[in-house]
C-alpha cells in the first residue's frame, strides 16, 4: 500500500460515523473544514447522542456528577474530574446542558482563593489539577470565565523563572506538562506578556530535553497512552509544543522519529498503554496506599489500533508539515 493510499484509508477510518467525536475532530483539525460545513455540523450534533461521549454522559447523575457527589476526584478514574477531562477531548461544549451542569459544579468545588484549582480537601491550588482543568474548561467554552482567567494567571505566578513547572514540589520536570497543554488551548489573543514569557521559557525547557531526556530512561514515556489525565509521554510533549508553534525546532527530531517508527503499516497507531504508572516504581506506592490506587478506565484496548492516538499523531504531523 502506497503512502497516499495508506493515508487515505486511515482518514476514512477516522471519519467513520460510529464515533462522531473523532469524525468531527478529523474534519476540523485534519481536513480543516469550517464549523459551518454541513458534514461538521452533522458530526458535532451527533457527539452527544452516540459513541464514546454519549456512553460517558449516560452514566452521569442528574445532579451533574459521576459516581458520587461527595468527591468529584475519587475514585480515580471514574469520578467527575476524570470524566470531564475525557469529554473535553471529544468535541463537546457547554452548549450541552449536561456539560454545563457538570462544569459549573466542578468550578464551584475546585476553585481556590489563590486563583487556581485544587481537588477536594485541599486549600491551595495544585499544578496538575489547575493545568488540566484550565485546558478542559477552555475547550468546553469557558475561556472568559473569571475562574479560568485567574487559573492562567496562577500558572504564570507559579512557573519557574528558569522555565517550566514543578508538581508537588518535585522540581521542574517533563511530567509537569499540564500548563503547557492549557496554554496550547487558550487563544493567544488573550495572553498577557507574562503568559508569553512563561510559555517561551517552558517550551525551551522541554526542547532542551528533546521531550524525553530527564535522568534514566523512563519506559512509560515511550508508550503512547490514553486517557492522558496527568500522565506524560513523548506524544503528549509533541502535541503541546507543536500546538504552541515550535514545530520547526530541530530538537524535536528524536521525538518525531519515535512517532514515525510507531506507525503501523496500515497508517494507524496503536494504543500502547492505558495507565503507565500502575507498573514499575509506582507499584510499591500503590500497594502501601491502596485507597489511592486508580481503577483503570479506557475507551479503547491497549495493543490495538487507536483512533485517539492516531488522531493526535496526525495532528502533530500536520503541524510539522505546516511549519516547514
Amino acid at each position: 500500500m502506497g503512502k497516499s493510499s495508506k493515508g487515505s484509508a486511515t482518514m476514512e477510518w477516522l471519519l467513520q460515523e460510529d464515533q462522531p467525536s473523532i469524525r468531527y475532530l478529523a474534519l476540523t483539525q485534519l481536513l480543516r473544514k469550517s464549523e459551518d460545513d454541513s458534514e461538521v455540523l452533522s458530526a458535532r450534533e451527533a457527539i452527544g447522542g452516540r459513541g464514546w461521549a454519549a456512553d460517558l454522559l449516560s452514566k452521569q447523575d442528574r445532579g451533574g456528577w459521576w459516581v458520587g457527589e461527595e468527591s468529584l476526584y475519587r475514585p480515580k478514574y471514574l469520578s467527575t474530574n476524570w470524566m470531564l477531562l475525557i469529554l473535553s477531548d471529544l468535541g463537546l461544549t457547554k452548549e450541552d446542558p449536561r456539560i454545563r451542569k457538570a462544569c459549573e459544579l466542578w468550578i464551584k468545588r475546585f476553585a481556590r482563593e489563590d486563583g487556581g484549582f485544587a481537588i477536594d480537601g485541599s486549600r491551595t491550588s495544585h499544578l496538575c489539577t489547575t493545568g488540566n482543568m484550565a485546558r478542559a474548561l477552555v475547550r468546553f467554552g469557558y475561556a472568559d470565565h473569571p475562574k479560568v482567567r485567574s487559573a492562567f494567571e496562577w500558572m504564570v505566578r507559579n512557573a519557574s523563572h528558569l522555565g517550566g513547572w514543578s508538581c508537588f514540589g518535585s522540581g521542574r520536570n517533563l511530567d509537569s506538562w499540564e500548563p503547557m497543554s492549557a496554554f496550547a488551548a487558550y487563544p493567544q489573543k488573550k495572553w498577557t506578556a507574562g503568559m508569553h514569557r512563561a510559555v517561551e521559557l517552558a517550551a525551551e525547557f522541554f526542547l532542551q530535553r528533546e521531550l524525553h531526556k530527564q535522568g534514566d530512561r523512563y519506559e512509560p514515556w515511550y508508550r503512547f497512552h490514553y486517557p492522558v489525565h496527568y500522565y506524560y509521554d513523548v506524544l503528549v510533549g509533541l502535541d503541546c509544543v507543536t500546538a504552541l508553534g515550535y514545530g520547526k525546532d530541530p530538537r524535536l527530531k528524536v521525538a518525531l522519529s519515535l512517532v514515525k517508527e510507531k506507525r503501523r503499516p496500515d497508517g494507524r497507531w496503536n494504543l500502547d498503554a492505558v495507565h503507565p504508572d500502575l507498573e514499575g516504581n509506582m507499584a510499591d506506592w500503590y500497594r502501601k496506599h491502596p485507597k489511592d490506587a486508580p481503577t483503570p478506565f479506557a475507551l479503547e484496548k491497549a495493543g490495538e489500533p487507536s483512533k485517539m492516538i492516531t488522531l493526535r499523531a496526525l495532528q502533530v504531523l500536520r503541524r510539522l508539515e505546516a511549519a516547514d
